[in-house]
């Protein structure tokens, strides 16, 4: 089994293709998870997320994360990244903390910190 740090690397790395799988991406998570973008509603279970995911990449032309620092400690992991959001030839970076939480080789839990108003600016709001 894959470590947590390994887990949400991959998932990360996911984000990155040149059509991310919403589907793909929610096979990374316990069928009760939940995504919490804060300070919005959290999405629950892989169902919503894969929703709450396909919803995003249709307000994008991509989305890229790069993790500049990532740590694990049992099951919990942290990374500071940055995702850019590419809308319409535009590209804005927004820098993101990302607090997981991973059992079993699934994240049972993932709550994204970042400002709301550079948040909306990058999905072109």
């Amino acid at each position: 089994m894959p470590s947590p740090d390994a887990v949400v690397r991959s998932m990360c790395e996911c984000w990155n293709a040149s059509a991310p799988d919403p589907g793909r991406i929610s096979e990374f998570f316990a069928e009760d998870a939940v995504y919490h973008n804060i300070p919005v509603e959290p999405a629950v279970g892989r169902t919503a997320i894969r929703d709450t995911i396909a919803g995003f990449l249709t307000m994008v032309d991509r989305i890229e994360f790069e993790i500049h620092h990532q740590l694990a400690s049992g099951n919990v992991v942290m990374n500071e990244r940055t995702d850019t959001f590419h809308v319409g030839g535009r590209a804005t970076p927004l820098r993101v903390t990302g607090v997981f939480e991973v059992d079993n080789g699934l994240i049972t839990a993932w709550r994204d910190y970042f400002d709301m108003a550079q948040g909306s600016r990058a999905m072109g709001l």
